[in-house]
This record gives structure tokens, C-alpha cells and sequence, in this order.
């Protein structure tokens, strides 16, 4: 099948050359990836944002990245990409008429609307994926992709609530998590520094949604163990953080600033490495669109802590894979973080049932074969081939 993948401002390239690539440029770049494993043509159309790159750049027979030209050869933010909607869905019109894919499948609103122009007075059946929904003033916006699409693509049945929340329509959702690389993160690999303190790992970017406070309160009513933070900025850049300063104050404030380590960003590439190093690891999160943390740390083998919010409600399974509490309770996240630590049998079986749930749900290749089958959702037969 001829799949084209329409991401106008995340270039997936960069996201195969650059292992500490993250976001939504890696899940674009790793579900195209499993797709063309699965024996599927994949053409991906992403603004050019550099002068350097070649227009289509061939990846591997059947798998390439078109380059198209649309505003100024220099990176652009999602808003800024706007004015060249018009460009970039001319140019994918030009090429689809004479060459028309299978499905088309747009990543963002910005993708989903220039997709929507491209595949006007055409057959071509168009597949939405939002990745989590602006709302706010971009709301019309959103409702008018996810209307003139023909299936929306839900990462979680928070985000389907989320969407039909906008005005689509159920019937026109359909449900495909996104997947973690389960050879990255796997329970065999380097394993970080540690101490034999009880160690609970997080990471976020220090924002309030994400729960450090609550960690860090958590903390107090432990006893024990170490908190080892990651995200925010660079560490050398961290002093100059308004949120790091809130947090090591409030853990100042509470008298566990000896047992709370502050990395900074993490790269990605080193992450499955931390994450080996925990006992728990905390996903503490107010709203989680996407609960890939929490996936990650399944794959490694690391019993999981996290609130009962958003996608984290979906990948971690209570009581098997991990604990779910209430969010904002760090009583509750204390007595979870006390359990998963304190009782070596419990660690072990949450340890396998972890691995086998990331391993049978959130690879990249199960991912791409329901995803394949969205694709056939979408009204265009195809034939499903097997992985090599």
C-alpha cells in the first residue's frame, strides 16, 4: 500500500539521524518506520525548514522523506507555518494527481488542514492524528480537520473523550496508542549511577502539571529513598529557572533537599539508562496526554507510580504493571511509592508484567499494524503484509 504521511512542521528526519530526538518528530519517525517494516510504501511530506537537504531524500526502497518547498528555508513554529499552508497543500495536490497515494495520514491540524486542501475533489481517503488538541483559539480549526477527515486517529480514550469533546463524531475515532522502541528500553543495557538508597526517578519538564510538588511532598511522608528529577533545562542552566528555584525551595521547605537530585534535561538516548537505575518510576502528572514515561519504564522492567489522569489511565494497568492514585494527593502517591519499594515480590512480578504489556501493546510494530488497519477503516482496502 502507497501511505503518504503528511508532518509540515516535524521533520521524522531528523528523528532517524538523531538519537536524542524526541516529541513528536521520533513517534512520526518510528510509526512510518514500522510501517514500511510491515511491506508498505511510506512517502512522508515535510516543509523544508534547510536549504542543505536534497528534495526527496530515499531512507530505503520504499521509504523516503519529500522536502517540500513552502515559506522560508528556515525552522518555523506550528503558528508560523500558517501563512504557508496555502503552498505547501498546492504542492500535494500537484503530486498526488498524478501520483495518488492509498491514504494520506496528517500529523497536527496544521498537516491535517494542508492534507484536507490536497486530497479536495479527490477519492484519496485522509487520516487525522492531533497528537493532543491546542483548543483555545485553534478549536474551529481542529473541529473543521477532524470533521473533513476521513477517521481521527485517538492516541487514548482520554484524548477520544477529548475530540468528541470538540464536536466529532464517535464513530469516526478510532483508538491507536502510540509505541516506545522496546529494543532502546529494555531491561539489558547501562544502567546510571547509583546509590543502594531506594531510588524513585521522574521526568517531565518542571512545569506544576507534571507533579513535582507532589513527589516532593510525597517524599516527606516516605522516609527514605532518594527523588531523581529529569527535565527542565540544561543542568548548568538550571539556577536560572524560575520552576527549578520553585521546586528546590519548596524541597528546602520541606527538609528532603538532601534527598532530591536535580539532572536537567535528560537526552533521550540516556534515558533508558536512568530509568534502569529506579525502583519506581513516578508519573505524577495533573493531565498526561500521552504516558510515555510510564511505557518506558514498563519496557525497562520498572514498576510504575502514576496518577489516574489522561493516557496514564490506559497504559498502567493498577495493580499488575504499577499503582494508579488520585492526582494531586501525595498521601496516596507516598502509601503507592511505599508499596512498590517495600515488597520484593510485588517489585518482581509489576517488573514482568511490565515488560510483557510493553512488549505486546507499545511496540512499534503492533503500533503500525493497527494503525494499518485504521488506515483500512478509512474506506481504502488493503492488503496487510507480514514484518520481514
Amino acid at each position: 500500500m502507497k501511505i503518504a504521511v503528511v508532518s509540515l512542521a516535524a521533520n521524522p528526519l531528523t528523528a532517524l539521524r538523531d538519537p536524542d530526538v524526541a516529541g513528536a518528530r521520533l513517534r512520526i519517525a518510528k510509526l512510518s518506520e514500522a510501517l514500511h517494516r510491515l511491506g508498505h510504501e511510506v512517502t512522508v511530506y515535510t516543509r523544508r525548514a534547510d536549504w542543505r537537504p536534497p528534495d526527496v531524500v530515499r531512507i530505503s526502497p520504499g521509504f523516503q522523506v519529500v522536502h517540500v518547498p513552502a515559506g522560508p528555508e528556515e525552522p518555523l513554529s506550528q503558528a508560523d507555518v500558517v501563512p504557508h499552508l496555502g503552498a505547501f497543500a498546492r504542492f500535494l495536490g500537484s503530486q498526488w494527481g498524478a501520483d495518488p497515494p492509498d491514504v494520506v495520514h496528517a500529523h497536527h491540524w496544521t498537516s491535517g488542514l494542508a492534507a484536507v486542501l490536497g486530497t479536495r475533489n479527490t477519492a484519496i481517503p485522509a487520516v487525522q492524528s492531533f497528537h493532543e488538541l491546542e483548543g483555545g483559539d485553534h478549536t474551529g480549526v481542529e473541529r473543521l480537520v477532524g470533521r473533513e477527515a476521513t477517521c481521527v486517529v485517538a492516541a487514548s480514550e482520554h484524548e477520544m473523550k477529548a475530540l468528541m469533546g470538540i464536536g466529532l463524531r464517535r464513530s469516526a475515532i478510532v483508538t491507536v496508542p502510540w509505541g516506545v522502541d522496546v529494543e532502546e528500553f529494555a531491561t539489558t543495557g547501562a544502567v546510571a549511577p547509583r546509590t543502594d538508597v531506594p531510588r524513585i526517578v521522574t521526568a517531565g519538564r518542571l512545569a506544576p502539571h507534571d507533579g513535582v510538588d507532589d513527589l516532593i511532598v510525597a517524599l516527606t511522608r516516605t522516609h527514605w529513598g532518594e527523588l531523581v528529577i529529569a527535565g527542565g533545562p540544561a543542568r548548568s542552566e538550571l539556577p536560572e529557572d524560575r520552576e527549578y528555584q520553585r521546586l528546590r525551595d519548596l524541597a528546602t521547605c520541606c527538609g528532603v533537599l538532601d534527598r532530591v537530585t536535580f539532572l536537567g534535561h535528560v537526552p533521550h538516548s540516556k534515558m533508558p539508562a536512568l530509568l534502569r537505575s529506579a525502583d519506581v518510576v513516578a508519573c505524577a502528572q495533573h493531565h498526561a496526554p500521552f504516558g510515555t514515561v510510564s511505557i518506558e519504564a514498563m519496557a525497562c522492567g520498572i514498576p510504575v507510580a502514576a496518577t489516574d489522569v489522561g493516557s496514564l489511565s490506559d497504559t498502567v494497568v493498577h495493580g499488575v504493571t504499577g499503582l494508579l492514585v488520585p492526582p494531586r494527593q501525595p498521601s496516596s502517591l507516598a502509601r503507592a511509592l511505599r508499596s512498590l519499594t517495600g515488597n520484593g515480590l510485588r517489585h518482581q512480578e509489576f517488573s514482568f508484567a511490565g515488560q510483557d504489556r510493553a512488549r505486546t501493546r507499545y511496540a512499534w510494530d503492533r503500533v503500525a499494524l493497527e494503525m494499518a488497519l485504521a488506515y483500512q477503516r478509512a474506506g481504502h482496502p488493503m492488503r496487510l503484509t507480514s514484518a520481514r
